[in-house]
């Protein structure tokens, strides 16, 4: 199973990694002989060689390659993409563990620091002339929040992730320079036995997975991962700080009595994305942040447990302070049988008692009982009242440091964990509220007018009181709905108010949007005045580009006024980057976007509101993906409040987070990006060439007018694309609790986004990534100059990421392979194949000619590397989901043996290329 050596190369920096592909290629080998027999692993070498040939010759006839995999047993079939696909695993692993090799490289070397890390960014910020008080400013001022969701984008269960994380764990082991011969074959030996244990897996659920499954999942990393990497951050950041400032920057910048805001914190939308989900409401948002808080208490209790045992201080050896003694006093009052059980030579150790009585309180918090903490600021109280008894008696280098990372965490976490978001769609909230106002035909007004009723009834109490509906009266749609917002406020006395987060109103439109949320969360609560954080959610290019205006209204109305000035004038706004791109195309709404956050900045700034946007990012570049650090740093700098908020989903999820060396480097990179994009408040960059601003405009105009010409005009269009991609099959598949469209229906528009660019994934057409950018540079070209254009490629930050983000889908695409899934397409749609490859050559050759390279990716070695290992070993699995798709829709769709086969295709081709939806 290894990769010819002629057909991938690697550099000298890279020959490590060489070595591991090998090592695991073999391994891989060594396991599909074992386990499915010489006659798999013979066919599993012949296709592979067939594939590595006809990449090797032009790279466009498939017909030797397709005619081989043609006809084979469902079973075959699943085995043959299994073997390709545990290929993948091993190898997407090993690029892991390199990246974590090659930042252990730059800390050990004298030159520069790693790109992306926080010494890097303090390096810039040094050379931006930044002063030491001013960089310590900015990054207490910064805050990245990653917020996971559950979007049916993640193709491999949980359970075969824990196994590649033990792979990359013997990886990193294999690190060790002092290692025996006899300890390294020990390692191989383990992580065969993972690779083996994989295989005899099941790769996919047999159900599709709970609201309560989706939470287990991204629970998985917030303890397993980011527990332990939220005080190595800090660390990190302190000793960038020092090392880049010297002497200027105040040795213990650990805070105090009065705790600052972190730098870092964690949001779900698991329980609480409500938006065409029936399985979330009311008791899953319970559920969720009780499981949040049993979860947390658990960790903080074995820590203390930890610390106790470290933190033996004895009487007869060292003091502590007056105050750690009245603590121990008077927790020994409240819990006299915890204190009691502790053995008497133990209460000589005054920090093992008052932490073993901590524990206890702990206890009584996770009950709901009177003697537990308050919130988490008393347990933070204690934790600092050990910490200044250790400076005080001698403790700097007696346990300080570990106190100081407990410390770090309860920061962060608090007793919730993670912050539960709520999300529902605001045609839901327009129908309850028709009702409890008893409004016949209310969705039917206009906005203003429903914003003139909804402000007098803000103004009532009487409105369907807390106490429910008249008996016969009740209407089960209103009192679900009502139910979510008491949740919420039960939840938000019991868990803390930073347990729940903005409630986010997906596709609003208008200033009635908003204020029908807090009527509803009014009524719920009984007369009681909300304070909600309610977060519209603009999502369409008509939204976005009307969302200032929408806030200018939002800010001046008398109403919703008085609830930002109970609310410190603080408002949070999120951007949609998934439906905007599936409305209007990539260009249109890069820019769309572009211009909304300048526009909405200016609005909130007129109107003194502090304004965080929260960006609802997916996992590939048509849903908003791609390079974090390069969209901040894109971003208009009036935009940014100093906090980062974006969406985390699906594969995304695992390549960030799931190794702790990769999820400390991945929240250096977006802190520090954060921090530079701050420091331009400082030191002002140039504006650039006004003229820019009509090169983007040109472009998001013609790129819409293309991509909407296509995929919404099209009269053939929806027949070509069900017809084309397996979007039959992903909208069968078990990887979502949520369905695949909103409304049920078969349309374009009808289909969520992630299914749509999923299924366009998976034919490596990749159509959502690129489709209309073409036409869009070809016409801003033809309107201001190629020179132009060409000079706002590569100095405009915005045009830069944007292309850079196209280049990099352009060079996974191959409309070779796609042209294989014509098989399924009837004749009379198939013309419009031929206009996608005139679009797709049309972006290829503007980019090459803006960018000035010979070829896509001209300079990106690391990334061409990466897709022609995975070339030999996706190519197959595609020309087998064609001739499986043939013969599965061939049956009326009813053949469940070649169904699982396809799920089988789909979950290979998504691991090789890295992407979902």
């Amino acid at each position: 199973m290894n990769p010819s050596s002629r057909d991938v190369a690697f550099p000298p920096k890279d020959e490590p990694l060489r070595q591991d592909v090998g090592m695991l290629g073999a391994l891989v080998g060594d396991v599909i002989r074992e386990q499915g027999g010489e006659d798999l692993f013979s066919l599993v070498e012949e296709i592979r060689g067939e594939a590595i040939r006809r990449r090797e010759a032009d790279g466009r006839d498939c017909q030797a390659l397709a005619s081989r995999l043609a006809g084979l047993e469902p079973d075959r079939a699943r085995e043959l993409v299994r073997a390709f696909s545990t290929y993948f695993q091993v190898v997407n692993l090993a690029e892991q563990v390199h990246r974590v090799r090659r930042g252990r490289e730059y800390l050990v070397s004298d030159g520069p620091p790693q790109s992306g890390s926080l010494a890097d960014a303090v390096a810039g910020l040094v050379a931006r002339g930044v002063s030491a008080g001013e960089a310590v400013r900015l990054f207490d001022d910064a805050l990245v929040e990653p917020v996971f969701t559950a979007h049916p984008t993640e193709a491999t269960r949980r359970t075969i992730l824990e196994k590649q994380r033990a792979i990359a764990e013997r990886l990193l082991d294999r690190l060790d320079p002092s290692l025996t011969p006899r300890e390294s074959a020990t390692l191989r030996a383990r992580i065969r036995t993972e690779i083996t244990t994989a295989w005899q897996t099941e790769e996919h659920p047999s159900a599709r997975p709970t609201v309560a499954d989706e939470r287990e999942h991204v629970l998985f990393y917030l303890i397993t991962v980011l527990y332990g990497v939220v005080p190595a951050l800090y660390e990190v950041l302190d000793e960038a700080l020092r090392e880049g400032y010297g002497a200027h920057i105040d040795g213990d910048r650990t805070p105090d009595a009065a705790a600052t805001r972190p730098i870092v914190r964690f949001s779900s939308w698991v329980g609480g994305d409500m938006d065409g989900n029936p399985a979330v409401d009311a008791d899953s948002i319970r559920n969720a942040l009780s499981r949040h808080q049993h979860l947390i208490i658990g960790l903080y209790k074995d820590e203390l447990g930890t610390l106790a045992r470290h933190l033996s201080q004895s009487a007869s050896r060292v003091g502590w302070s007056a105050e750690v003694s009245a603590r121990i006093e008077r927790y020994a009052t409240a819990y006299p049988d915890v204190y009691d059980a502790i053995r008497p030579r133990h209460r000589a150790m005054g920090y093992r008692t008052l932490l073993t009585l901590m524990a206890a309180r702990l206890d009584h918090t996770a009950s709901g009982g009177p003697d537990g903490y308050a919130g988490p600021l008393e347990f933070l109280s204690d934790l600092r009242l050990i910490d200044r008894s250790l400076l005080s008696n001698r403790g700097e280098h007696a346990g300080r440091f570990a106190v100081l990372r407990a410390l770090r965490r309860a920061e962060v976490f608090g007793f919730h964990m993670a912050t539960l978001d709520v999300r529902q769609h605001a045609d839901r909230h327009r129908q309850v509220a028709g009702s409890l106002l008893e409004a016949s035909g209310w969705a039917g007004l206009d906005p203003e007018s429903r914003t003139v009723r909804l402000r007098s009834a803000l103004a009532e109490t009487g409105v369907r009181p807390r106490g429910g509906w008249p008996e016969g009266d009740s209407d089960p749609l209103v009192d679900e709905t009502l139910e979510v917002f008491r949740a919420i406020d039960e939840c938000r006395r019991r868990y803390g108010p930073a347990a729940v987060g903005p409630y986010i109103i997906s596709m609003a439109t208008d200033v009635d949007d908003v204020l029908t949320v807090l009527f509803l969360d009014q009524v719920a609560r009984g007369g009681t005045e909300s304070d909600l954080d309610v977060a519209p959610l603009f999502e369409t290019v008509d939204d976005l580009q009307g969302a200032a205006g929408t806030l200018r209204a939002l800010f001046r109305d008398p109403v919703y006024a008085g609830h930002l000035a109970r609310r410190q004038n603080r408002q949070m706004v999120m951007v949609g980057y998934s439906d905007s791109g599936k409305d209007g195309g990539i260009a249109s709404a890069r820019w769309s976007l572009q211009k909304a956050q300048m526009e909405m900045a200016r609005s909130a700034q007129e109107s003194g509101v502090s304004l965080t946007l929260f960006h609802g990012r997916g996992g590939t570049v048509s849903r908003g993906g791609g390079k974090v650090h390069r969209a901040v740093a894109a971003s208009p700098h009036s935009a940014l409040s100093g906090h980062l908020r974006l969406t985390e989903q699906g594969e995304v999820i695992d390549a960030k987070y799931g190794l702790p060396s990769i999820a400390l480097r991945n929240l250096e990179r977006m802190l520090g990006s954060v921090a530079l994009k701050m420091s331009e408040r400082i030191h002002p960059p140039g504006d650039g060439d006004p003229r820019w601003m009509d090169v983007a405009e040109s472009m998001a105009k013609a790129g819409r007018a293309a991509y909407r010409g296509m995929v919404h005009d099209h009269p053939d269009f929806a027949a070509f694309f069900r017809a084309l991609t397996p979007i039959d099959v992903i909208e069968r598949m078990a990887i979502g609790s949520r369905p695949a469209s909103r409304r049920g229906g078969g349309s374009v528009d009808d289909l969520r986004a992630i299914p749509w660019v999923f299924s366009w994934t998976q034919t490596r057409a990749t159509l959502p990534g690129w489709y209309g950018m073409g036409a869009g540079l070809e016409a801003a070209a033809e309107a201001h100059g190629e020179d132009l254009v060409a000079t706002a490629v590569q100095e405009w930050p915005f045009l830069a990421a944007l292309v850079d983000d196209i280049e990099m889908v352009a060079a996974k695409s191959d409309l070779g392979i796609a042209s294989a899934y014509m098989a399924l397409v009837p004749a009379e749609v198939a013309p419009l194949f031929d206009v996608l490859g005139r679009e797709f050559a049309r972006v290829v050759d503007w980019i090459t000619r803006l960018k000035g390279g010979g070829s896509i990716l001209a300079g990106d070695p690391t990334l061409q590397r990466s897709i022609r290992l995975r070339n030999p070993y996706v190519d197959p699995m595609n020309l087998l989901q064609v001739d499986l798709l043939r013969r599965w829709r061939a049956g009326d769709r009813e053949d469940e043996d070649l169904f699982q086969a396809l799920l089988a295709t789909v979950q290979g081709i998504a691991r090789g290329l890295k992407n979902t939806g």
